[in-house]
């Protein structure tokens, strides 16, 4: 820190980097938080939204006149109220313009304010706006004292701190922001079921968060749509201010005759881009993921048309719309964080009867603030009145002390009684008022002011009777702005939750034949279609590696893979690099460290069965669904430690196990003696002195055992030399045998 010091020298005073960063931090995060990214709960404005508002009042753009540049507007802002940046101003009241950005506009917008294509707005310079009928019932009551102001930024205006706010704007149009270490989302809602609930919470304070769901079900967006959620997480979110809603696009069947049918989408879900979900379901189109769908055209108008075509006219509707919602923003989830800047500015997240109770509260300091104000006014009126009253009865005595006295004031009051206000008024008292019918007029006006001020008294001391004006004027906000008025209709329809429907795994993908090569070093790529031994033996490697694996497959099938370290992994199909170039390495596509290696790759068959072991001739069959991995970390299966690897992992087939070791000790026994585990270090399968497992396999003892011996296969029926028990050591295996002890 510094300061001034004696002299006009600077001060330097030393400070811990960390309170400084503190301190500093701290206020910016206040600041963020209390002016620039959370709502008040009583108005349901940021900063920059009241200031706009503010602005356009004092520019006289009521509904009844005519249309000023934005340019206008935000210059105004900027100058006087909110110094930030012309573009982050504009961009605020462009959207407080669109009817498919906000459910109740606040400003009427002439001139291109962009579309729900994504499409920007014109140039300020080039649209004109005005305040609606909204935003005018927002500020009602400003000039009557219902607020507090405080002063700008520059010292020189006054602006208020928050809006009389007759219009409940935070549920009805709802809000997002994000701030340091918080962030607010609240979903737009129907302004006539907002005040039935609020009408209700009057009549019962105690209201319980699920009869006030029951009167206002779920958010209502501007773009309509299908809410999906359940009734049960609605009423557990509104009770907590946290949770969210599942929104569907409106679709439906239009027959084209001969069994052929088109999906039309009508509308969209909230904030999400018309073009930008198109291009979307496109590019998944040129993916080859969404396998039902063959063409989609947007015919939109003003009004969304976008038209979906499916494959064949046998694919089911309710499928392909299925597989769209899945993998599109066809469905989008809305989150709900009623996270509020209170009364006292203090930021908290609320639930839905405390946001409403806020509302209320709001308005009841509204009625008595107005009310105080209007008495104040009456009491002056009333006080000028009295005056002209006494002026009347004394006319003459009064024209005489005016036309003789130096200073008739002091005079008029000390013969009269009078106060000061009401000398000056006589004073200043044109003539064409001492008309007879201008006495009466003013006995008339003092009678129903004085009858004004014994209700407006009676009302300040009555609870039960504020609370009652309260709920009318709520009443006259539902008849203006409700269900009966034009947009007022509830846009977004409740729907039922959804049906799960059960879609195959490969229903989102184009069977497509591929050829799956592994090398040595662990590349591995997928070549279209079923490649022959020629075309594989062409496929080029890096430098120094080789080919070690190939699996003709399918785009559909799931690939799965066991390592050295004993864990299975899973690759998609139709997720597997190109086979043009050397592919890409798998150890990007799964956590396996460089120290370990790929053992055998197979297609993933439900129910199917495989013997793993390790180097130390341990091992255990395991079938293919307990090994089956959904993540990139893969599943363990074969505990291993030391020096001790997973070595082999051959799918069960027949009666009878071989074993080879490195010692080449051959060892056959029946498979039954193998346990059926799902994770663990197995059982000896074959003991050796020197060396480890080198191999092994599974068959039918009856068809005899098979190797491959250069290009052929031979075949020996004759095993009963090799034929023992599990565990044993076995003995050197048949002339011919494979020299690299593999089967």
């Amino acid at each position: 820190m510094s300061d001034k010091a004696p002299g006009g020298l600077m001060e330097i005073r030393d400070t811990p980097l960390k309170e400084a960063i503190s301190e500093r931090y701290l206020s910016y995060a206040l600041s963020i938080i209390m002016s620039r990214s959370l709502p008040d709960v009583r108005d349901g404005l940021k900063p920059v939204h009241r200031r706009l508002l503010y602005a356009m009042r004092l520019l006289k753009l009521d509904p009844s006149t005519g249309y000023k540049k934005c340019a206008r507007v935000v210059g105004d802002v900027i100058g006087k109220y909110h110094p930030h940046g012309d573009v982050a101003v504009y961009d605020a009241m462009v959207r407080l313009a669109q009817d498919f950005a906000v459910r109740y506009p606040l400003v009427d917008g002439q001139g291109n304010f962009g579309n729900i294509d994504g499409d920007n707005a014109a140039a300020m310079r080039y649209t004109e706006a005005r305040l609606t009928d909204i935003a005018m019932a927002l500020m009602e009551g400003l000039d009557e004292d219902a607020v507090d102001f405080r002063t700008t930024y520059d010292g020189e205006e006054s602006e208020p701190v928050v809006m009389p706010a007759a219009f409940p704007n935070l549920l009805a149009n709802g809000a997002a922001g994000i701030a340091v270490g918080m962030a607010t989302s609240i979903p737009p809602h129907n302004v006539d079921e907002i005040c039935a609930a609020l009408q209700h919470l009057i009549k019962t304070p105690n209201a319980t968060i699920e009869k006030l769901v029951s009167l206002m079900p779920g958010p209502d967006f501007p773009t309509g749509g299908i809410l999906v959620e359940g009734r049960e997480a609605v009423i557990a979110a509104y009770k907590t201010g946290r949770g969210g809603f599942r929104v569907r696009a409106r679709w439906k069947k239009e027959d084209l005759g001969r069994g052929g049918y088109q999906i039309v989408i009508t509308e969209i879900p909230f904030q999400v881009q018309k073009s930008r979900l198109i291009e979307r379901i496109a590019e998944l189109m040129q993916q080859k993921k969404l396998s039902l769908l063959e063409d989609i055209v947007d015919e939109s108008t003003e009004d969304i048309r976008v038209v979906i075509t499916p494959k064949n006219r046998a694919i089911d509707a309710e499928l392909l719309m299925e597989q769209l919602f899945k993998q599109t923003e066809l469905e989008t989830r809305f989150s709900l964080n009623m996270n509020v800047l209170d009364a006292d500015h203090t930021p908290r997240v609320m639930n839905l009867r405390e946001v409403l109770q806020a509302f209320l509260d709001h308005r009841h300091d509204v009625l008595i603030r107005r009310t105080n104000h209007r008495l104040g006014k009456i009491e002056h009126r009333l006080e000028m009145l009295e005056g002209y009253l006494i002026a009347y009865l004394n006319l003459d005595a009064v024209i005489k002390i005016i036309r003789e006295e130096d200073e008739p004031k002091p005079k008029l009051m000390n013969r009269f009684k009078l106060t000061d206000g009401q000398a000056e008024a006589i004073l200043n008292m044109r003539l064409r008022s001492l008309r007879r019918l201008e006495e009466m007029e003013i006995k008339t006006e003092h009678k129903g002011l004085s009858g004004e001020r014994t209700t407006l008294n009676k009302l300040l001391k009555n609870e039960t009777q504020r609370w009652q004006q309260i709920a009318d004027e709520i009443g006259t906000i539902r008849t203006k702005f409700g269900a009966k008025s034009k947009g007022g209709k509830r846009r977004t329809e409740i729907g039922d939750v959804p049906t799960i429907i059960d879609v195959p795994l490969d229903a989102f993908i184009e069977k497509e034949p591929i050829t799956v090569l592994l090398s040595d070093k662990g590349w591995i790529k997928a070549a279209k279609g079923h490649l022959e031994d020629a075309a594989i033996s062409d496929m080029k490697y890096k430098e120094g590696d080789r080919g070690r694996f190939v699996m003709r497959a399918e785009t559909t099938d799931k690939i799965l893979l066991f390592a050295t370290n004993g864990r299975f992994y899973t690759l998609a199909g139709d997720k597997l690099p190109g086979g043009r170039g050397f592919g890409e390495p798998v150890r990007l596509m799964i956590e396996l460290g460089n120290e370990h290696a790929i053992v055998a790759m197979f297609i993933y068959r439900p129910d199917e069965k495989f013997l793993l072991a390790s180097s130390v001739g341990r091992g255990f069959i395991v079938k293919s669904d307990d090994v089956f991995a959904q993540t990139r970390t893969g599943k363990q299966a074969l505990n291993v430690s030391g020096d001790e690897e997973a070595a082999v992992c051959a799918r069960v087939e027949g009666d009878t196990v071989a074993v080879i070791g490195d010692n080449r000790k051959l060892l056959l026994f029946p498979l039954k003696e193998v346990p059926e585990m799902s994770r663990g270090r197995g059982v000896i399968l074959q003991r050796y002195k020197d060396g480890g497992l080198a191999d092994l396999k599974t068959f039918t003892y009856k068809e005899g055992l098979s190797w491959q011996q250069g290009d052929r296969t031979r075949t020996e029926t004759d095993l009963k030399d090799w034929r023992g028990e599990r565990a044993q050591a076995g003995r050197l295996p048949p002339k011919g045998f494979n020299k690299a002890n593999k089967f």
